[in-house]
């Protein structure tokens, strides 16, 4: 073969490598060796969070008109390829929720309009939650991540709220102490960063956008333990798995795998939200309303 025809083959062979190979780049890294996960992050994702199957939770009646507006949802991030579910443990995608928290969940939804203690943190405006936080909604699903010496900082658009994880080695708090988003502490393994979470409250939710379906609303105990793994799956993907044990309220842990993608043009703003928002005023109203109607 002369040196032109090789020179077609080596360009014929190049064509038929898949895209996303042909730019795949190395995985960057910090002075110190350690995968540098710096930058923004964002996994708008149209992967339904459990497999199809089972019966869906009650939920309050819907008003026309008081949705975000469409525009809310058009943007240029990239977004994860589809797949089955969200949840990839147990095998058939589903949640093993016990069926008292499936009735807490439901008895919750349907007296949002009694008292603020049935809505979720999250339309309290306190925390959307951690791993709850990490879930994709609707809009504002962006987190920007800096390495420290020391320390790792995930900040999440939504709420605007900011998880500082140390990763040097210092012992984790009491257990009388706990926390809404727990006591994180972070490891590397390989080129993995780990983050073991534990000291939760149990005033949160395990999950508080709609886009999560049943799972919205379902109790988390003090008994919480969840495990975290970030791995740089290229230049511009990390491989995001968590995996959620809490004996009180599952059968059995559970699994979440999804990727988060890169976007270095997308801008995070501040997310203006208080314990005192209306939604929460106008939820109470509407059951002041309904309760004389």
């Amino acid at each position: 073969m002369d040196r032109r025809h090789a020179v077609i083959v080596a360009l014929v062979l190049a064509a038929c490598v898949p895209l996303t190979a042909q730019r795949a780049q190395p995985i960057p890294r910090l002075a110190d060796g350690r995968p540098d996960l710096q930058g923004t992050w964002v996994n708008f994702d149209d992967t339904p969070f459990e497999a199809p199957g089972g019966a869906a939770p009650a939920a309050p009646a819907a008003n026309a008109g008081v949705n975000p507006p469409a525009h809310w949802t058009e943007h240029d991030s990239p977004k994860g390829e589809r797949r089955r579910s969200m949840v990839v443990d147990p095998p058939n995608g589903r949640v093993p929720v016990l069926p008292w928290a499936e009735a807490r969940r439901d008895f919750d939804l349907a007296n949002i309009g009694n008292s603020w203690v049935h809505e979720t943190p999250w339309v309290r405006c306190i925390t959307r939650g951690f791993p709850a936080g990490m879930f994709p909604a609707g809009y504002n699903n962006a987190y920007q991540i800096v390495q420290i010496p020391g320390s790792v900082v995930i900040t999440a658009e939504m709420i605007h709220e900011s998880r500082i994880i140390p990763t040097d080695g210092r012992p984790k708090l009491g257990t009388g102490v706990a926390f809404w988003n727990g006591d994180p502490r972070g490891r590397w393994e390989g080129d993995t960063l780990v983050v073991e979470t534990t000291n939760f409250n149990d005033k949160g939710s395990i999950a508080t956008s709609a886009a999560t379906g049943r799972m919205r609303g379902i109790p988390q105990s003090g008994a919480m333990h969840v495990v975290e793994r970030f791995t740089m799956a290229g230049a511009n993907r990390i491989d995001y798995q968590v995996t959620i044990t809490d004996t009180k309220v599952y059968s059995r842990p559970w699994t979440v795998a999804m990727p988060l993608n890169r976007d270095n043009s997308y801008q995070m703003f501040e997310y203006s939200c208080h314990e005192g928002n209306i939604s929460m005023v106008n939820e109470l109203n509407g059951g002041r309303a309904a309760e004389k109607k």
